[in-house]
């Protein structure tokens, strides 16, 4: 096997319970594209990826399970998500409303305040959001789905 190029984390909510959710639904094909806050970025200073970025996605014990290919990165305000962006996120969402209610729930969690340094941090149908697309490139040694 020859070795690759390292590549950067790709992260899914916060380690525990929905990043293991989420992982699986990447590896299982349920979930092909995610959605950030804009203001992540920017606070942590970083770039949107560019289409075609390849990254490793990281499981809740912080090993590398999958390689993933952006296919597509919009912003957009979070007011005009559509139903496909929603569906595609493989969280079991059937309208943009639950897809919206599972959202803030996360970015309006105690995690998610705290990482934004602002414990009253909300979100509103303008707050820019950043919706990926990806694809699974290869699956990697260890990176099958566990139960439990």
């Amino acid at each position: 096997m020859e070795p690759r190029e390292p590549l950067g984390p790709f992260l899914l909510a916060f380690p525990g319970p929905l990043r293991d959710r989420l992982v699986a639904a990447v590896l299982s094909g349920e979930k092909v594209s995610t959605s950030g806050l804009l203001a992540e970025y920017e606070l942590e200073g970083e770039e949107l990826p560019p289409v075609g970025e390849r990254s490793a996605l990281i499981d809740s014990e912080g090993r590398e399970v999958a390689v993933l290919e952006m296919t597509e990165v919009r912003v957009l305000p979070l007011g005009e998500v559509d139903l496909q962006h929603a569906l595609d996120e493989g969280e079991g969402y059937r309208s943009v409303a639950e897809w919206r209610a599972g959202h803030e729930a996360f970015w309006h969690g105690e995690e998610m305040r705290e990482a934004m340094g602002d414990p009253s941090f909300t979100v509103d149908d303008g707050t820019m959001i950043v919706a990926e697309r990806f694809r699974v490139v290869e699956v990697l040694e260890g990176g099958g789905v566990s139960s439990g």
